[in-house]
């Protein structure tokens, strides 16, 4: 369970690790699976270059443009998966920031993220819930390291507090990125922080908190398992993306 201090952290920051949540052995469990699906290229799958990111293959017709971004329906993908985003140490802190009726959605999210080093893009500084439809924007997603993850293989970025900020649409781009050549976003993105992360350990962060990630400047793919989760009263609405897979409660 999350202490009383990092629970306080998360409701300033909007984000707070664990460190060490799954062990060497679990880790390496999940990124064998993980690695043999992407080798398979098990579908369903994202490519790269269907982001249109900076630095993503133009097209799936260029070089590069068979480069995974994320293996996508990780908990319908595999059982191992599925028992780590619903295991008491991920569904107990979940509980404790969003209610004891939680349920990992398996409409956003729920993918490993498979950061190629010769292909992988840029993300600009964005909120998740930009795209995501539900009765109220308070959800929360975990991060999972299956191996190092630093500043020269794209860790994640985060600009802390931001999940409690307004922003104005013109502070936004047309694909709701964080525009930094304006002025008034400038002196904002130069709090951003670097989530550096072993393997084994967990990001928890609220979907309003703006992060990014660069390249990955390695030899390596870096493997994330990640997973997002809702209160049971904070329901999708219906007719969207969100609501077109069932929720699994968490026990």
């Amino acid at each position: 369970m999350f202490s009383a201090s990092e629970i306080e952290q998360f409701q300033r920051d909007g984000y707070v690790v664990s460190r060490g949540l799954a062990s060497g052995d679990e880790c390496a469990a999940l990124k064998a699976v993980a690695q043999k699906h992407l080798r398979a290229v098990i579908a369903p799958v994202e490519y790269e270059a269907e982001t249109r990111y900076p630095g993503a293959p133009l097209s799936r017709d260029v070089p590069g443009g068979a480069t995974v971004r994320r293996l996508l329906q990780a908990y319908a993908r595999d059982a191992l998966f599925a028992r780590w985003g619903t295991s008491p140490a991920v569904g107990g802190r979940i509980k404790q920031l969003i209610g004891p009726r939680a349920q990992l959605s398996q409409a956003h999210h729920n993918c490993v993220m498979t950061k190629n080093p010769s292909y992988s893009s840029i993300t600009s500084w964005h909120q998740d819930m930009r795209y995501w439809s539900f009765e109220r924007p308070d959800l929360v997603s975990i991060w999972l390291a299956l191996g190092r993850e630093y500043f020269e293989n794209g860790c994640l970025l985060v600009l802390p507090a931001t999940h409690v900020m307004e922003f104005e649409p013109a502070q936004l781009d047309e694909a709701l990125f964080l525009r930094t050549d304006m002025d008034r976003n400038k002196p904002l993105v130069r709090t951003q922080r670097r989530v550096e992360l072993e393997a084994g350990d967990v990001l928890f962060f609220h979907c309003r908190l703006f992060h990014a990630a660069g390249h990955n400047q390695t030899a390596d793919t870096k493997f994330s398992l990640v997973f997002t989760y809702h209160a049971g009263d904070n329901r999708p609405l219906t007719g969207t993306r969100s609501a077109s897979l069932p929720g699994i409660a968490l026990q």
